[in-house]
């Protein structure tokens, strides 16, 4: 019989705020965390805004030589994890660490390192170059400093599966635990691609939103008038943990993991298909894993990105797999507040969707001013709302056409 598998505690780490707690009083309050590019100058850029996190301090994490030693998205992963481990009261004594594994996904690792190494290169030779180049941006590094830090010995693993990454580590940490190989999971995602060549990268796919003069306005997921994604950074881990384990801890329960499933596209590196057949099977599968039927589900945090295609194609692809249902659920995108996080995306999402089941209240998608006709379903327009969720999904699709989807249950007090 398969093990339980449980939330014990969550670190977001956004535009909205640098802990938890802030993040999800800004997600309720429908704030937005977008505004014009700071880190750099963009003044050449067809795209100017991001949802850049504000204030923060790598010196409080970690000293400042190893925060030299480290890229943005990894400081941002040991900054989730210490938020998230701390909610879970979890101690990893060294009797336990065998058992204690880590995680995480993103979707492009340490941009920034690499952009200003190759600089280093071209201005002063190949034996400038740091020493620490290649352990501060690559994506495995995220969880080797997070497992160092902790001294969490047991599966040690990193996903690199663009958008999915962070949904990708969480469901197969689910299983690694379902499947007895460990007891707790450190799982989630991190990303910190803002920068000239990711900003750059993506303006030049025409991917992103181009309303410069209105930020705030700029990520509307399912809106008419939407012309694009908001590049995002920041982390989402989570502590996944079998139940018994946590309960023999006395630890918080925010929520049960019931199911996961993966799906590929096989169409296009960029684009979905036009019928959804990947989010259906994705979502299908998870569906199976879990053993609940479609009518069971109250609320999906929507992969929702902001651009044309994307939220016209889950919207119907939700149709397809939940029928009448579809127009029961609940449906929001966070993305309209945090903007897109790319690989982290899924680790951002899916714990907010444990809060989601641990405090009954749905954050909403904002700027949903002007519905767009294919996309016709309840998404939470504007203001949070209180609701009765047992059932809550979270869906994650990356370019590749890779996809991924979490199933939460709630837990009865």
């Amino acid at each position: 019989m398969n093990r339980r598998v449980v939330v014990t505690g969550v670190g977001l780490v956004c535009a909205l705020g640098l802990d938890t707690e802030s993040s999800w009083r800004g997600l309720l309050a429908g704030k937005s965390g977008v505004g014009r590019v700071t880190s750099f100058d963009v003044s050449d850029f067809s795209t100017r805004i991001a949802a850049e996190v504000k204030n923060f301090d790598p010196l409080q994490i970690v000293d400042a030589k190893n925060a030299r030693k480290m890229d943005r998205f990894i400081l941002f992963a040991l900054a989730a994890s210490d938020i998230a481990v701390k909610s879970s009261g979890l101690a990893i004594t060294p009797d336990i660490a065998p058992r204690v594994g880590v995680f995480i996904g993103s979707g492009i690792g340490g941009f920034a390192t690499i952009e200003r190494e190759h600089e280093t290169y071209l201005d002063k030779g190949s034996r400038k170059i740091s020493p620490f180049f290649i352990p501060a941006s690559i994506i495995n590094l995220a969880s080797g400093q997070v497992s160092i830090r902790f001294g969490a010995a047991g599966p040690n693993s990193a996903t690199c599966t663009a958008c999915a990454a962070g949904a990708h580590a969480i469901g197969d940490s689910f299983k690694i635990i379902q499947r007895g190989a460990a007891d707790v999971m450190i799982a989630g995602g991190s990303e910190a691609a803002i920068t000239p060549m990711g900003l750059g990268g993506f303006a030049s796919m025409r991917a992103l939103s181009t309303r410069n003069d209105e930020p705030e306005k700029a990520s509307r997921p399912f809106d008419r008038e939407r012309d694009g994604f908001v590049v995002g950074e920041g982390s989402g881990i989570i502590i996944l943990e079998e139940l018994e384990h946590a309960r023999r801890r006395n630890a918080p329960m925010l929520a049960e993991v019931v199911g996961y499933g993966m799906s590929g596209d096989a169409h296009h590196i960029t684009a979905p298909p036009d019928d959804g057949s990947g989010a259906v099977r994705v979502m299908q599968a998870t569906l199976r894993d879990a053993g609940v039927e479609p009518e069971q589900v109250e609320y999906i945090n929507a992969h929702g990105t902001s651009t044309p295609p994307n939220d016209r194609i889950e919207t119907l692809a939700v149709k397809t797999v939940f029928q009448g249902q579809a127009r029961k659920l609940a449906i929001s995108s966070t993305k309209s507040m945090t903007g897109h996080l790319l690989g982290a995306a899924g680790g951002l999402e899916a714990g907010i969707t444990a809060l989601v089941l641990r405090h009954q209240i749905i954050p909403p998608t904002i700027n949903l001013d002007n519905p767009d006709p294919d996309c016709d379903l309840d998404y939470v327009p504007h203001t949070a709302r209180e609701a009765k969720i047992t059932y809550a999904m979270s869906n994650s699709f990356g370019f590749g056409g890779t996809n991924a989807c979490l199933l939460f249950k709630r837990l009865e007090d």
